[in-house]
């Protein structure tokens, strides 16, 4: 389990970094209305994937941690499910806006919000590097790596 809980926060953070990273400055370069396009299609699919590593990785952290009396892979888990309220509490108040139809591409905050987007998004990014870090290095101190 806890093989699997690094894996799914492995596969989180290098889909969360090449977000941050490659796609969404991507899409900038195409301009703001071609962004604004994109992001709703992007978005619906990186949603189900990412929540359903963030929760599936988080929960199997949690009982690997239990299972195995370990107070370091319970916080490394629990960090890696940060990434859910974060995610619900601080993004998508901005993606709902981003989706909102009355948007005006052309605007002033549309550009805002995209980069406000990929600001908030790398605290997920962060969040989710950091716990991956620290279930494969106790995957390395246990030995099971």
């Amino acid at each position: 389990m806890l093989f699997m809980a690094t894996l799914f926060a492995g596969t989180f953070f290098g889909a969360a970094i090449y977000i941050n990273l490659v796609e969404h400055p991507a899409r900038l370069e195409c301009g703001v209305d071609v962004a604004l396009r994109e992001f709703g299609p992007s978005y619906r699919r990186a949603a189900v994937m990412q929540g359903g590593l963030a929760v599936s990785g988080c929960l199997l952290g949690l009982v690997a941690a239990w299972l195995g009396g370990d107070l370091q892979i319970a916080m490394a888990a629990l960090l890696f499910g940060a990434v859910v309220p974060v995610t619900l509490v601080l993004i998508f108040p901005t993606n709902k806006r981003l989706l909102d139809p009355a948007l005006d591409p052309d605007s002033d905050r549309a550009a805002l919000l995209l980069a406000r987007w990929n600001r908030l998004h790398a605290i997920r990014t962060v969040l989710s590097g950091l716990a991956f870090a620290w279930l494969l290095v106790r995957l390395m101190q246990i030995g099971l790596v």
